[in-house]
């Protein structure tokens, strides 16, 4: 089973996961499957296709928004930010999890959620957004 990590009631980063994995993502009350791993960045990878292949399959909602090393950009944050609005909870993946998580704070702090909350949430799951802080702060102001 995929190591997934709650930021919220509603969202959760995970590692890279398998096909094999979308029985538990399901049962865990997962209804939404955000891809934040570009296909081809190893060899070991399991590729998108096979993933939103299984996903459907199960009856979860899947979406691609991969993420580079170029890094974010607005576009990729309103994608994750127009999504979050899912009544079913969303489990965003990557290769460790942190470009997921990454993304969900920008996201949220473009949604007018409070920047500390965001903070917090990311490091009780142990990721560390903390030098997101100016573009969260810059986010948020614009919501």
């Amino acid at each position: 089973m995929a190591d997934i990590r709650r930021l919220t009631d509603s969202f959760a980063a995970a590692p890279q996961i398998t096909a094999s994995d979308i029985a538990g993502i399901k049962a865990a009350g997962f209804g939404f499957i955000v891809n934040n791993r570009p296909d081809g960045e190893s060899a070991d990878q399991t590729p998108g296709d096979d993933i939103e292949a299984a996903a459907l399959e199960a009856g979860l909602g899947y979406c691609a928004i991969p993420i580079d090393q170029s890094g974010f950009t607005v576009e990729q944050v309103a994608a994750l930010s127009a999504l979050m609005v899912s009544p079913r909870p969303i489990l965003a993946y990557c290769r460790s999890g942190t470009r997921s998580t990454n993304l969900w704070a920008l996201a949220a702090a473009s949604r007018g959620e409070d920047v500390e909350t965001i903070i917090d949430s990311a490091l009780t799951a142990g990721y560390d957004v903390r030098a997101l802080r100016p573009a969260m702060e810059q986010l948020a102001a614009l919501s």
